[in-house]
């Protein structure tokens, strides 16, 4: 058992636990830690030569801090100093050790990014969930988001993301990149991500959100027209699905006055279902601060949305109150 510290004993007279503490506490209890670790180790260095490197445990809590608290190495790393829960998340007592530098975490994220470790860790997630049953089978929400990223070209090659496209929606122009994800239409877990730039249709990526078994396909109205085009006639499983895709307000509106109400009413039925997609949205764009990119490029970034998602779904699942069954 851990030995308490004087900042332990302190803390524990506290009359009130912060959300922080009590957020870091769920995903403490939520994260399969020894099953995540064994993922990492196969590329992780030994230590056979060198200084010995720090434990892959720390490092991958450290990583995660950074990622829902969307923080840069050097301002997680004061983070972490300044605030008791983040220390207590990572375990560290300053007794015997000190927080990893912002070096040091620089170089375990991009052992991650390079092995794509944060795809593992999502689809580590989803298999548990269906093996569970929390996952259902049978239909999926299909949807996209726009992240934006730095359109300023004061860096050190005079440009702009290469990778990221400007785009039109309503009446303003984002420039980023486009995050489409597929999301199981019974529990609102996601089970699919893809990141492309921002200019890129959300019809196109839709295809590769659905999965064989699903029977049901819902989505906005800018998905209108996808059970016409040729990848999906000419595929086996997905020509047999059946599309229910919101109309346009517009197009509810120029029908005869007789079926107005009643195609309001089919359009709030598929509209209440369709809703689950904008919670996994919401946490990863306004509770974990990912609303613009944090890297230049697709692939870094679609690393963090793996990884964000992963954790969202977590969080889904221990607020349900399943966090018992998990373990």
């Amino acid at each position: 058992m851990k030995r308490p510290t004087l900042s332990d004993i302190e803390y524990s007279r506290r009359k009130r636990t912060t959300k922080r503490e009590q957020f870091l506490r769920i995903m403490d209890n939520s994260i399969p830690w020894d099953e995540w670790v064994a993922y990492i180790v196969p590329y992780y260095p030994q230590g056979t030569r060198g200084r010995p490197p720090m434990g892959i445990e720390k490092m991958l809590r450290m990583y995660l801090l950074q990622c829902w608290f969307n923080l840069s190495d050097e301002g997680l790393e004061d983070a972490i100093y300044d605030s008791y829960a983040m220390r207590t998340f990572m375990g560290v007592n300053f007794f015997d050790e000190q927080v990893p530098d912002a070096t040091t975490l620089l170089k375990f994220r991009h052992l991650l990014e390079k092995h794509n470790i944060g795809k593992v860790f999502f689809d580590a997630i989803k298999r548990a969930l269906e093996e569970r049953g929390h996952m259902m089978r049978g239909g999926t929400i299909v949807d996209a988001t726009l992240i934006n990223a730095p359109s300023s070209t004061k860096n050190e090659k005079k440009e702009r993301d290469p990778e990221m496209h400007q785009t039109k929606k309503g009446n303003e122009w984002y420039f980023g990149m486009k995050c489409h994800v597929g999301v199981d239409a019974g529990s609102g877990y996601v089970h699919s991500v893809e990141t492309t730039a921002a200019n890129v249709h959300d019809i196109t990526k839709a295809p590769q959100l659905i999965r064989e078994d699903d029977e049901v396909v819902y989505g906005d109205a800018g998905y209108i027209g996808i059970e016409k085009r040729e990848e999906v006639q000419s595929s086996p499983h997905l020509s047999t699905k059946e599309y229910r895709i919101n109309l346009r307000y517009k197009s509810v509106q120029r029908m005869p006055e007789g079926f107005i109400d009643w195609e309001k009413h089919i359009e709030r039925r598929k509209s209440s279902v369709r809703s689950k997609v904008e919670h996994p949205f919401l946490i990863v764009k306004r509770f974990f601060g990912f609303a613009k990119t944090a890297y230049r490029g697709l692939a870094k970034n679609t690393h963090r949305l793996h990884t964000l998602f992963a954790s969202a779904n977590l969080l889904m699942c221990a607020r349900a109150g399943r966090l018992e069954d998990r373990r």
